[in-house]
């Protein structure tokens, strides 16, 4: 084992290379603001540069898809909505009249989806 250490290094301890930096908050936001107002300037000179033009994509991108999830949705008409409440009501008013008089409720409703098919019908010919 002697003779294998001799032609090998010996491991020595790790460094840690650390160099401190110091920070200013005022220095700091004089850089922010000395960069704002050069894209400001850039954009009222028509300048466009690749940091101006990224930002500008970006707050596009930023609302699009809400927006685009607002437009995708048809808009109802007020009918659509009318003839949803209609069913709605009628389908509750049957079910309360189903558990109050029971087959006879059955019987009346059998009577009054023909009425409404014939007048659906009607306004398809129309």
């Amino acid at each position: 084992m002697k003779i294998i250490s001799l032609f090998t290094k010996a491991p020595q301890h790790q460094r840690f290379n650390y160099i401190p930096r110091y920070y200013d908050p005022a220095k700091e936001e004089m850089k922010e603001r000395m960069e704002r107002i050069q894209k400001e300037l850039d954009l009222e000179r028509g300048v466009v540069s690749n940091e101006a033009s990224e930002g500008g994509y970006r707050s596009r991108i930023a609302g699009s898809f809400q927006a685009a999830r607002r437009r995708s949705k048809p808009q109802q008409s007020g009918s659509e909505t009318l003839m949803r409440l209609g069913i709605i009501l009628f389908l509750s008013l049957f079910l309360i009249a189903f558990f109050q008089w029971g087959r006879p409720a059955l019987y009346g409703a059998l009577l009054v989806i023909p009425f409404y098919a014939y007048l659906k019908f009607k306004q398809m010919k129309k």
